[in-house]
């Protein structure tokens, strides 16, 4: 932890904090770009919990020439990561703070387009379209914007998740690594998951693109027949809606709350 100590001292830099069902952000509004995206240091200590100001990532929401904005997504390792869905519900409704949009917006990320509508605290984000979904032993690998490992499991209120997930993030997916999601049915059309997040290397309270996978991947093994499904997180219920296509789907909707928190000002 040396480089908490030797950080240029003496910027200001306004920031704030929002939260999507436990999945907590910095965000910074960087339409100036004067944010140093390339000080992996900074962003890792920012997002510390012990050190900073906490969080599962950071985000920078930019001036884009096609859409209402752009999002860079930053894991809380500091270095840029691939979608986040709860981050993209979050900075929508950050968004709509800064009065950049009213309603629906479209902004473009690291996947691609994505469409949005905001309305009472609840944000609708357009997922990217997954093609294909690979059966793998005992579980389903597919890319929902981030690469995600979904498998059901026993016993899931007592699995030591955060040495579960590393063991299965390292063994099965080598240096690039794969978010792993452990999943137990609830219901028809609800399920439960706990998921382990690389880039943040530990369990987290919830994760928008693992929300989104096991959706699909419950309807691909056939453990429901709705195309709407409630995800219960520990940080609270996500809905998936979707669309079958081909070997793959379309029209993927995640539902849920965004929150701003607070917000401060941090010297560095």
């Amino acid at each position: 932890m040396s480089y908490l100590y030797t950080l240029q001292i003496g910027m200001q830099t306004t920031f704030y904090k929002y939260q999507g069902t436990g999945n907590d952000f910095i965000l910074i509004d960087n339409r100036s770009g004067s944010f140093p995206k390339e000080n992996h240091a900074l962003i890792s200590q920012w997002c510390h919990r012990r050190f900073g100001i906490g969080a599962d990532g950071l985000i920078l929401l930019e001036d884009d020439a096609q859409t209402d904005f752009k999002m860079v997504y930053f894991n809380a390792d500091g270095h840029e990561g691939s979608m986040c869905g709860n981050g993209g519900r979050c900075i929508v409704a950050f968004a709509a703070h800064l009065d950049l949009i009213d309603g629906n917006t479209t902004f473009n990320a690291v996947d691609g387009l994505h469409k949005a509508i905001i309305s009472d605290g609840s944000v609708e984000l357009n997922m990217k379209d997954v093609a294909t979904v690979k059966p793998k032993e005992k579980a389903i690998f597919l890319d929902t914007g981030s690469p995600h490992h979904v498998q059901l499991v026993e016993g899931l209120e007592d699995m030591d998740v955060p040495r579960e997930g590393a063991r299965l993030r390292y063994g099965l997916y080598g240096k690039a690594g794969s978010n792993i999601n452990f999943v137990s049915q609830l219901g028809p059309n609800r399920f439960q998951v706990r998921t382990y997040e690389r880039g943040v290397e530990d369990e987290t309270l919830s994760c928008g693109t693992g929300v989104t996978a096991v959706a699909l991947a419950m309807d691909h093994l056939g453990y429901s027949s709705a195309s709407e499904l409630e995800i219960k997180t520990a940080g609270g219920p996500l809905t998936v809606k979707f669309e079958r296509s081909g070997a793959g789907y379309s029209n993927i909707h995640l539902s849920g709350p965004a929150q701003q928190i607070f917000k401060g000002i941090i010297s560095w």
